[in-house]
């Protein structure tokens, strides 16, 4: 069982989360992986840590070039990297990753990664918990599923956004990379207490997924896939693709659907989707809040 995290040479806010994991924690140099050096996390066993020269979202394969030239079997990703926007709005944001529809960013069509459910929810209220005490002032959120690479592992993106002066910044970085390190912390507790918390697929709203964030945050639950409304107004998921979704995510407890961000007939489609998956669609009342 070996985590592997995966920095990128092009990405200033990657590079500065890279910086700030190696000074926060123990690493040790392992040797040289595509002319850079990787680490062996010291504190932790069987966490990693790799450098890549191109984009993360478009470097594909790198658990078998991981295996096949370090001899290190990984069985999880953490791409640490930057989010832009638009907007340019400060953020620090966690999300898994695939295509709802063309791959224009990295992966495949129609094709999604296997996520990282309990360890992804889990950073994003660490992450939340981190920024307050640092008096930041960053929106926290999830990201909903999207782009690449396709990653035949269990991966997680977490990021600091959303504009070039924020990725600069040391500060931000450094929320992540500590947020990071205090899910290794937990990483048994988190595997243990699993079976008890129940993962759900997040249906409807938009890219930066408030609704599923605000329940993440509040209740005993773990996300897995969202897919936003703007995939859904245009007619990119159909009955298969919803369900290489769950079986991707599974065991998938239930679907959430974000009511008021979707039609009375897509909420109809869906859930008669889920009633021939035999996935219960779910309400967050039926859960117990974080304590």
């Amino acid at each position: 069982m070996s985590t592997v995290i995966i920095s990128s040479t092009q990405d200033s806010a990657s590079t500065n989360i890279k910086k700030a994991l190696l000074m926060k924690s123990g690493w040790e140099e392992q040797g040289l992986f595509l002319n850079q050096t990787y680490y062996k996390n010291t504190s932790f066993s069987d966490i990693y840590m790799v450098t890549i020269n191109d984009k993360t979202i478009i470097h594909e394969g790198i658990e078998n070039q991981i295996q096949k030239y370090l001899r290190i079997r990984p069985t999880e990703a953490i791409f640490i990297s930057r989010h832009r926007s638009k907007t340019g709005a400060p953020s620090l944001t966690t999300h898994p990753i695939g295509n709802f529809g063309p791959a224009l960013f990295g992966g495949k069509n129609n094709t999604v990664s296997p996520p990282m459910p309990h360890h992804m929810t889990a950073l994003l209220r660490l992450i939340n918990d981190n920024a307050k005490k640092a008096g930041l002032y960053h929106k926290v959120c999830f990201e909903v599923t999207h782009h690449g690479p396709y990653m035949s592992i269990p991966t997680l993106f977490a990021e600091v956004g959303s504009n070039e002066e924020e990725w600069e910044k040391q500060k931000p970085a450094d929320i992540i990379a500590q947020s990071l390190i205090c899910l290794f912390e937990s990483n048994t507790k988190i595997k243990e207490s699993a079976k008890d918390i129940p993962v759900l697929i997040g249906i409807g709203g938009g890219h930066y997924a408030p609704r599923f964030t605000d329940v993440a945050l509040g209740k005993n639950v773990a996300f897995a896939h969202m897919i936003p409304s703007y995939h859904i107004n245009d007619n990119n998921i159909n009955f298969e693709l919803l369900k290489n979704v769950i079986e991707t995510s599974s065991p998938i407890h239930g679907v959430y659907l974000h009511r008021k961000a979707l039609k009375k007939s897509q909420q109809t489609q869906f859930k008669t989707w889920c009633k021939e998956l035999e996935i219960p669609v779910v309400s967050s009342k039926y859960f117990t809040d974080v304590s």
